[in-house]
């Protein structure tokens, strides 16, 4: 009769996992995630991964030497990484950890999420250590990690990430959205920042024609926005909260919201308000093209 122990769980907190690249995009993602950490109190962990794909890498002693190399790189990136998580969030109230990989940035990323609260990407990336880099990470990280992902991109001002700056929500109208617009509460309340729930009707685009009865539309589908909140006022009661149904496209609506946000949070898909749309398409395009931070949340059903 053998004796087996059963393991102890794993109760170690789960961290936000920032990939590192050495650009200068990476280090901004690794400021917004510190600033992250610290507001909610979770452990930060910087990852470099410097693998090369199979077959492009010789086995010789240059290649042997090459990758001590790059490693050594890889090394002085997150001692960059690290000082940089603790000049934007100077309390340093939350733990760091750090580590150097030998695999591809995608894959190391992917398996991180399974344990991760949040991952934090650039939007793009060849930065230091650009032979390991092979492209950006950041939509099929978005897709199909295991957690929330962020990507920051554009010039991230961490100073002006004040309260006079919205977190911005998408909001389609079904249950597939409920995970983002928590967590866009949360953001809000953390930030003590207003949030502003967008809610497109259209899923066209081209011409700009008159609609008719938009009115009669409008309020409906403010109807169906406010049924969409409902209850997240009473848990976050220190959250203000606008309304905005447009006649736009998701992304052309909520672009041009993200303009002046410091957040934009949406799910990976959902129909519903947004008419149709996949939403899955619209977050993808809005990974590259909004002016602030995406937030980008699993929907209930992929969280299953």
């Amino acid at each position: 009769m053998s004796d087996t122990t059963a393991p102890e769980p794993d109760t170690s907190p789960r961290p936000i996992v920032v990939g590192v690249d050495g650009s200068q995009i990476s280090y901004q993602a690794v400021a917004w995630a510190a600033v992250e950490a610290e507001l909610r109190q979770w452990p930060l962990h910087l990852v470099v991964a410097y693998g090369v794909q199979s077959g492009r890498e010789p086995f010789t002693a240059l290649g042997v030497a090459e990758k001590g190399a790059v490693r050594s790189e890889g090394l002085r990136v997150l001692a960059e990484a690290a000082r940089i998580a603790h000049h934007a969030a100077p309390g340093n109230t939350f733990s760091l950890t750090s580590e150097a990989v030998d695999e591809l940035a995608l894959p190391a990323l992917m398996r991180r999420s399974a344990r991760a609260r949040m991952m934090v990407v650039g939007n793009r990336g060849r930065g230091a250590i650009r032979r390991a880099v092979l492209g950006s990470v950041s939509t099929g990280l978005a897709r199909h990690a295991h957690c929330p992902v962020t990507v920051v991109h554009g010039d991230l001002d961490i100073e002006r990430l004040g309260v006079d700056r919205p977190v911005i929500v998408g909001v389609d109208g079904t249950e597939n959205s409920l995970p983002a617009v928590r967590m866009a509460f949360e953001e809000a309340s953390l930030r003590k920042a207003p949030l502003i729930a967008v809610h497109s009707w259209c899923d066209t685009s081209g011409f700009d024609l008159e609609v008719v009865g938009w009115e009669t539309i409008r309020q409906s589908e403010d109807v169906l926005l406010a049924e969409g909140l409902a209850g997240f006022g009473e848990e976050f009661p220190d959250v203000s909260v606008e309304r905005h149904v447009t006649y736009e496209t998701p992304v052309r609506a909520l672009l041009d919201y993200s303009d002046r946000a410091q957040l934009l949070v949406v799910g990976t898909h959902g129909r519903g308000g947004f008419a149709g749309v996949v939403l899955g398409s619209v977050s993808t395009a809005l990974l590259h093209v909004a002016n602030c931070p995406v937030l980008v949340v699993r929907s209930q059903e992929e969280s299953r």
